[in-house]
C-alpha cells in the first residue's frame, strides 16, 4: 500500500520539553507552560506562525534542560488555543501532526531549537497484521473496562476510529504507563513492531488490573470497614509483591530522606521534616496533597542550613576590589574596610546593617555587589520598589493553593550559602496597603536581635539570618522610623566632576566601547570632550546620564564605521554637536550677572542638589504676598517669617517698616510644575527681599543655605553634601553656610567644595554684611 501523504512540516523548530509526558500524532492535549525557556518557545512559535516539536524529557525532576537531557524522537504540533494564566503560566491546547527524529539540537538565546525529520510508517497489509490489529482491539476495550481511570466515553471515541495509525495514537496516549515506555512506542521504527509492543504491553496491563481488581475483592471480603486504612496499605504491598516491582512513593521517600540528612537541618526543622515525610509515605501517590507535601521538603532541604562561604580576610586586598570598582566614595569604602576587619577578628558580627542613601546613578546597587565579591560572598539581590504585600517577605501559607516561601527564603535559596551579601534595593519605595505592611515584616528579617529566629509562614520553622550581611539602598530618608532605627546610614551625596571624569576613563568608556565592539585603534575621546559631556550635558549627582552620552557617541560612530571602515574617528569639542546635539545645560545668566530682587538658594532633591534662583517683584498696593512656584508649607511659613524678621529689623537693613503698606509682595520660583519644599531656604527669602526693597543687586557667582528665626538665628541645615556639588557644578564661587554646619564640612571631601569661599553665618546680619555691605 502506498504511504501517508504528509504536509511538509520538517525542518527547524522550537523545541517544548514536556515533563512526564509523551504527545502523539493525531491527538489533542492540553499543557499548562511555565519555564522560560518554554514559554519563549511558544511565543516564538506564534509570531512565526509556526509548529511546534514536542519531546519528552529524560529527568522529570530537571527545569533547566539542555539538549542532552531530551530524547531524540518526539511529534511536530500545531498550537491550537492559548490561554494566558493570571499567575504567569500559560495554557495551550496542541494538536500532534507528525512523528519526527531529531537530527541536530540548535542553540539559541532564548529557546532550544532543533532540525527535525519526519518518520514515515508504512500501512500493514498482510491477514497476520490485519489479525494481530483486531487482537490489540480487544485487548485496548478489555483494559478500558478493567481501569476505573479511563472514562467510558472514551470507548466510544476508539470504536469512531478505523485508521491504524490513529488507533494506534489513540492506545499510546491513554495507556497509563510511564514515560520511558510510551517513549518506546514512539521510537518503534516500523508499524509492525509498535503494533507488538502495544499487544505485549496491554496483556501485561490487563493482567495486571485483573489481579488488581481480584485483589480488592479478597482483601474487601476479609476485611472491616473500621480497618480501611490497613487495607490501603495491604493492597499496595500485594501488588508490589505480584509485579516484582519498588513502590514509587517508598523510591521518593527513600531519597528525600537522603536529602533530609544531608540538609543539616538543626532540631525543630528536622523533626518538622520527618514528620512531613512519615505523612508523604502514607499518602496515595496521585492525592494533590502528595504533591504538596513533596514540594514543602524540597525547599526545606534546598534552603541552606550550614553551608559558610569562607571570607576574604586579606584587608589590602578588600580596598583593592573596592577601589577597582568604584571612584570616590570614601566613606563608604572605609565604613565596609572596617566591618570586614571586625568581621576577620570576631567572625560574625551582630547588629551591622548597613543602608546606603543617595540619588540614583551613585552607584549603591554596585558598592553592594563590590561588597561580595571583596567578602567572597555569595550575592543576592531584591528590588523593594512597588512591594505593597507582606506575603513577599514572610511567604504564604501552604494551605493557599500554589504557595511560595517569602523573597526572603527564596534568595536564601539562590544564594546557597547562610552568609551572603543580601542587597535589600529601594528600600524607601516601601507600600503599604489592606495585604499588609511589608515595612513591618522586614524587622524580622533585619533586627538582630530576632533575625536568628526568623520564621517563614511557609516553612513553619525558624530560619537563622543573623550571619546574613544585608546592604540597603534609598535614594532618600524616607524609610519607615522602625526601620531608619536599626539601620547604619551612609549616605552617597554623588560625584564632582573630576570623579565623573575618572569614572568615564576607568569604568564606562572601556564599557562602552565592549558593548559596541569598538576599540582605541578605531574611536578617540578626549579628557576634555568627557568634562564638556560632564559640565554642559548632564547635571546630576550620579553618572548614568554621563554614560548615556558616551553610548550615544558610541552608536554614531558604529555608523560611520559601517559606511568606511578604514577611517579613525575622534570625537572632540569642536564637533561634538555632531553626535550630541547642542548642548543641554548653560549657567544661569542670574548666576553670572547678578539682579535686583533675586537671590541664590541651594536645595536638596531626591536626584542630587541644585541651585535654585528666588524672583521678588514689589507692585503696587498693600498687605498681599502672592507666592506662586508650588511652594510647600514649610517654605510658605519661611516666606511669613521673613518678612516679620525684616520689618523687625527695618532701621538696621534700611527698608521702611511698613513697607507691606506701600507693597504688594510677590514671590516666586521658577519650574513652577516641580513642587518645592523644605526648611532650608529663610535666608535666600530674606535677602531677595530686602535686594528687592533697597533695590540694590544680588551679588554674582554667590549662593547660600539656611533658615531663619523669627529672631534672625540661622539653622542648621542638611544634604550640605548635595548642595556643594550643585554649587560647584554650576560655577558658584561663594556659598554662605549655617555657622552650626562648620562641623560637617570638616567630615566632607575637600575636593567638592575645592575653588568655593564658604562663609558661615549665625545670625542673619552676617548675611546682610557679606551681602550688601561689600
Amino acid at each position: 500500500m502506498a504511504k501517508k501523504k504528509i504536509q511538509d512540516v520538517s525542518g527547524i523548530h522550537h523545541v517544548l520539553p514536556l515533563k512526564d509526558l509523551v504527545v502523539f500524532p493525531n491527538m489533542v492535549v492540553p499543557l499548562i507552560v511555565g519555564r522560560k525557556a518554554s514559554l519563549a518557545a511558544i511565543e516564538a512559535a506564534i509570531t512565526a506562525e509556526e509548529p511546534l516539536f514536542l519531546v519528552a524529557q529524560k529527568d522529570a525532576l530537571m527545569d533547566d534542560v539542555k539538549a542532552r537531557d531530551l530524547y531524540r524522537t518526539g511529534v511536530v504540533a500545531r498550537i491550537l488555543k492559548i490561554i494566558r494564566l493570571p499567575n504567569g503560566l500559560v495554557k495551550i491546547l496542541v494538536e500532534g501532526i507528525f512523528e519526527g527524529k531529531v537530527k541536530r539540537f540548535l542553540g539559541g538565546q532564548d529557546t532550544l531549537r532543533a532540525s527535525v525529520a519526519l518518520i514515515e510508517l508504512d500501512d500493514i497489509s498482510s491477514d497476520e497484521e490485519v489479525a494481530r490489529q483486531r487482537q490489540l482491539v480487544s485487548l485496548f476495550k478489555n483494559y478500558i473496562k478493567l481501569n476505573e481511570n479511563i472514562p467510558d466515553d472514551i470507548l466510544f471515541s476508539f470504536n469512531q476510529i478505523s485508521d491504524l495509525h490513529r488507533l494506534l495514537d489513540f492506545i499510546g496516549t491513554y495507556l497509563e504507563i510511564p514515560v520511558t515506555e510510551k517513549q518506546k512506542i514512539l521510537e518503534a521504527s516500523s508499524l509492525g513492531r509498535r503494533l507488538d509492543f502495544l499487544i505485549k504491553t496491554l496483556k501485561k496491563e490487563n493482567h495486571i488490573l485483573s489481579l488488581k481488581s481480584n485483589l480488592e475483592s479478597k482483601v474487601r471480603d476479609q476485611m472491616m470497614k473500621s480497618q480501611r486504612h490497613f487495607y490501603l496499605q495491604e493492597q499496595l504491598r500485594i501488588i508490589k509483591d505480584e509485579l516484582g516491582e519498588g513502590d514509587p512513593v517508598s523510591a521518593d521517600a527513600v531519597k528525600l530522606k537522603k536529602a533530609i540528612d544531608a540538609a543539616g537541618m538543626p532540631g525543630a526543622a528536622l523533626e518538622k521534616a520527618m514528620e512531613e515525610l512519615q505523612r508523604y509515605e502514607r499518602v496515595p501517590s496521585l492525592s494533590p496533597e502528595s504533591g504538596v507535601i513533596r514540594t514543602y521538603i524540597e525547599w526545606l532541604t534546598a534552603v541552606p542550613w550550614k553551608k559558610v562561604s569562607t571570607d576574604v580576610s586579606d584587608i589590602k586586598k578588600v580596598r583593592q576590589i573596592l577601589d577597582a570598582d568604584h571612584c570616590g566614595l570614601t566613606k563608604p569604602k572605609q565604613r565596609i574596610v572596617e566591618y570586614i576587619a571586625t568581621l576577620n577578628r570576631l567572625k560574625k558580627i551582630k547588629g551591622s546593617i548597613l543602608c546606603l542613601v543617595g540619588p540614583p546613578g551613585v552607584g549603591k546597587t554596585s558598592l553592594g555587589r563590590s561588597i561580595a565579591r571583596a567578602l567572597n560572598r555569595k550575592y543576592v539581590r531584591i528590588s523593594l520598589g512597588g512591594i505593597h504585600d507582606e506575603a513577599e517577605i514572610r511567604g504564604h501559607r501552604r494551605t493557599y493553593i500554589g504557595a511560595l516561601p517569602g523573597k526572603i527564603i527564596q534568595s536564601m535559596k539562590k544564594a546557597g550559602t547562610v552568609n551572603p551579601v543580601f542587597l535589600l534595593d529601594e528600600i524607601d519605595k516601601l507600600g503599604s496597603d489592606f495585604r499588609g505592611d511589608p515595612a513591618a515584616a522586614l524587622l524580622e528579617v533585619l533586627d538582630p536581635e530576632q533575625n536568628d529566629q526568623f520564621v517563614d509562614n511557609y516553612l513553619e520553622t525558624e530560619y537563622d539570618l543573623s550571619r546574613v550581611l544585608f546592604v540597603l539602598t534609598a535614594n532618600t530618608f524616607d524609610i519607615p522610623e522602625a526601620l531608619l532605627d536599626r539601620l547604619e546610614v551612609i549616605e552617597m551625596p554623588g560625584y564632582h566632576d573630576m570623579e565623573k571624569l575618572e569614572i568615564a576613563k576607568n569604568h564606562l568608556l572601556p564599557k562602552a566601547f565592549k558593548a559596541h565592539g569598538l576599540t582605541k585603534s578605531e574611536l578617540s575621546i578626549s579628557d576634555n570632550l568627557i568634562r564638556k559631556i560632564i559640565t554642559e550635558y548632564t547635571a546630576e549627582a550620579g553618572v548614568r546620564g554621563l554614560e548615556k552620552e558616551i553610548n550615544k557617541i558610541c552608536r554614531k560612530v558604529v555608523v560611520k564605521l559601517a559606511e568606511n571602515p578604514a577611517r579613525k574617528i575622534s570625537v572632540t569639542s569642536k564637533n561634538i554637536v555632531e553626535y550630541l546635539g547642542e548642548r543641554k545645560f548653560t549657567l544661569n545668566s542670574l548666576i553670572r550677572r547678578g539682579e535686583v530682587g533675586v537671590a541664590l538658594g541651594l536645595a536638596w532633591t531626591a536626584y542630587g542638589g541644585d541651585v535654585l534662583p528666588i524672583e521678588v517683584n514689589l507692585l503696587p498696593g498693600k498687605d498681599k504676598i502672592t507666592m506662586t512656584g508650588k511652594l510647600g508649607e514649610v517654605m510658605q511659613e519661611s516666606v511669613q517669617v521673613a518678612v516679620s524678621f525684616i520689618r523687625s529689623r527695618a532701621d538696621k537693613y534700611g527698608v521702611h517698616a511698613n513697607f507691606v503698606q506701600k507693597h504688594e509682595i510677590h514671590i516666586h520660583l521658577p519650574e513652577g510644575a516641580v513642587p518645592k519644599e523644605g526648611p532650608s531656604a529663610g535666608i535666600t527669602l530674606t535677602t531677595a527681599i530686602l535686594s528687592a526693597l533697597k533695590k540694590e543687586k544680588f551679588p554674582k557667582n554667590v549662593a547660600m543655605t539656611g533658615e531663619v528665626t523669627l529672631r534672625g538665628n540661622v539653622l542648621e541645615i542638611g544634604g550640605l553634601n548635595e548642595k556643594l556639588l550643585a554649587a560647584k557644578r554650576t560655577g558658584i564661587k561663594k556659598v554662605i553656610l549655617p555657622a552650626a554646619n562648620k562641623k560637617d564640612v570638616r567630615e566632607i571631601d575637600k575636593k567638592i567644595y575645592e575653588g568655593i569661599e564658604l562663609i558661615y553665618a549665625g545670625h542673619f546680619d552676617d548675611v546682610y554684611d557679606e551681602i550688601f555691605k561689600k
